[in-house]
């Protein structure tokens, strides 16, 4: 691609970040979001506000962890690495501290199938991996842990991410897990969420391999 496609895609990635934040599932410079690009993927810088974000500000990292880019990427550029190279699926990133993830992350909870639209990360449940310390491998390799078999998972006294074929789906999908561990956190207050069997849920994720699917050419 050339660098006026790098430009434009920059601007997508700025626009989802400001997204992200309007839709109240990350605050200030907080979460990272990322999109494949060409050897290796584009992804927000450490420390700067996304209101301030100019396209040239989006940094070039490859999958081996070179930047050659004046911006220093996000500190958590190893997450999205790994996740780029041992999910070939993964167009777009999406890491985030949502209030309500963030609140189970903490507790060290799983959200498990109290409700069928757990699903959406492409399981039974959305995991929560272990803590480590914010931009280590250990971090990314725990997280690896939990997105096994799913595209979702909460981070341990952390957050979330998530990941997606493109940046729109990405964030349509952390807004889903952050209304789930809403809504889970609201069901925790009032009693003992009921949990939908192993047999009730595999019938959800066999529904959603077509779930909003239309003929070619029709909208």
């Amino acid at each position: 691609m050339n660098s006026a496609s790098r430009a434009s895609l920059s601007q997508q990635l700025i626009d989802t970040c400001l997204a992200m934040n309007a839709a109240g599932i990350n605050q200030g410079s907080a979460g990272n979001i990322s999109l494949r690009f060409e050897n290796g993927f584009l992804i927000t810088p450490s420390g700067l506000a996304y209101d301030r974000l100019q396209p040239d500000n989006i940094v070039l990292v490859a999958l081996d962890g070179n930047c050659k880019d004046r911006m220093k990427p996000s500190s958590e550029w190893r997450m999205h690495r790994d996740i780029y190279l041992k999910r070939p699926e993964a167009g777009a990133v999406l890491h985030a501290h949502p209030t309500f993830a963030t609140a189970l992350s903490c507790l060290r909870l799983d959200i498990p199938a109290f409700h069928y639209m757990v699903a959406v990360a492409g399981g039974s449940d959305i995991r929560c991996a272990d803590y480590a310390l914010f931009g280590t491998q250990q971090l990314s390799d725990h997280m690896l842990s939990a997105l096994d078999g799913r595209r979702a998972c909460l981070l341990g006294t952390h957050g979330m991410i998530c990941f997606h074929d493109n940046l729109e789906k990405a964030l349509w999908l952390g807004i889903e897990v952050e209304t789930l561990a809403r809504q889970y956190w609201h069901a925790r207050q009032a009693g003992n969420p009921v949990i939908l069997s192993a047999e009730q849920m595999q019938e959800v994720i066999e529904k959603f391999a077509d779930y909003g699917k239309q003929p070619a050419g029709e909208d």
